[in-house]
């Protein structure tokens, strides 16, 4: 009885071993690309193509980021990101908390239909209408201006806003809003200074996902916008190059920086979207 005892302890212990080993092994991997992205941005550029190349810098610089930070263009395509992708976050929300409020609470015909639309537009591969959409915007006169990356990246990037906001405002009760309406609340009171603050978890989530979606976004930029006035980060990286060199210290540091905002974020927000991807995930 005793060395049965024994053995599933060892057993046991034995797969606690293993699980940790695995889970250090697979944080190393999925942060190895990273890490050495970061080396590469502080390392001086005869160590940078040295072969065999060299594992811990042997001679760090902040060279490769006074680069990026001298160039005015690389600085105000910063600018440029941060205004698209605020914007293109705002409308989201704006617009998804009403759509995901009236599937949630209305009743209608084709509700499930309507759904599935909705999500197959996150499908719909993007590069099958740049070119109907530089026409568009062509003759609207949208190109090489904010608002030509922000419609775009709203379209792709709503879907998935209403997709999180839909499962939080299910789980909320439908006595609350009762309650706030016959305080005298309108229904859009009721879900303004009600329903909104209750689901905030999945506000804040839709948040920086569609933040981060339009963050990272390179097609539509890369194609409807054309001017440092108005190109984000994702486009201007490349231009770290010419015809001849490419000065990759320069496009580490660049991505590094690039990084850092959305690793904050999530850093501080975690516990939110782990609780918005989760929600309706678990009946009580």
């Amino acid at each position: 009885m005793a060395s049965a005892t024994a053995s599933r302890g060892a057993r046991g212990a034995l797969g606690t071993v293993l699980f940790y080993v695995f889970l250090v092994v697979f944080v190393l991997v999925s942060l190895f690309p990273l890490i050495w992205v970061f080396k590469m941005s502080i390392i001086t550029k005869s160590e940078l193509f040295a072969s065999p190349p060299t594992i811990l810098p042997q001679t760090p610089t902040s060279a490769n980021y006074a680069t990026i930070f001298g160039d005015a263009d690389f600085r105000k395509a910063l600018v440029n990101s941060t205004i698209i992708s605020g914007v293109t976050t705002v409308v989201c929300l704006f617009f998804g908390s009403i759509a995901a409020y009236a599937i949630a609470r209305l009743r209608f015909h084709f509700k499930s239909l309507i759904m599935t639309l909705i999500l197959a537009i996150s499908f719909f591969p993007a590069v099958a209408i740049i070119a109907p959409l530089f026409v568009q915007f062509s003759q609207l006169g949208l190109i090489d201006t904010y608002w030509a990356a922000i419609i775009a990246d709203t379209v792709f990037a709503l879907p998935l806003t209403v997709w999180i906001l839909v499962a939080f405002f299910k789980e909320l009760p439908r006595d609350l809003e009762e309650a706030a309406k016959v305080d005298g609340a309108t229904t859009l009171q009721a879900f303004r200074m009600v329903i909104v603050p209750l689901a905030a978890p999945g506000v804040f989530t839709a948040a920086i996902l569609t933040f981060i979606f339009a963050w990272n976004e390179f097609l539509f930029a890369n194609t409807f916008l054309f001017t440092p006035n108005t190109q984000p980060v994702t486009v201007v990286i490349p231009n770290f190059a010419t015809v001849y060199t490419t000065d990759y210290g320069a496009q580490a540091a660049a991505a590094v920086v690039v990084t850092i905002p959305l690793v904050i974020l999530v850093l501080i927000f975690q516990r939110r979207i782990v609780s918005g991807l989760t929600a309706g995930a678990v009946k009580g």
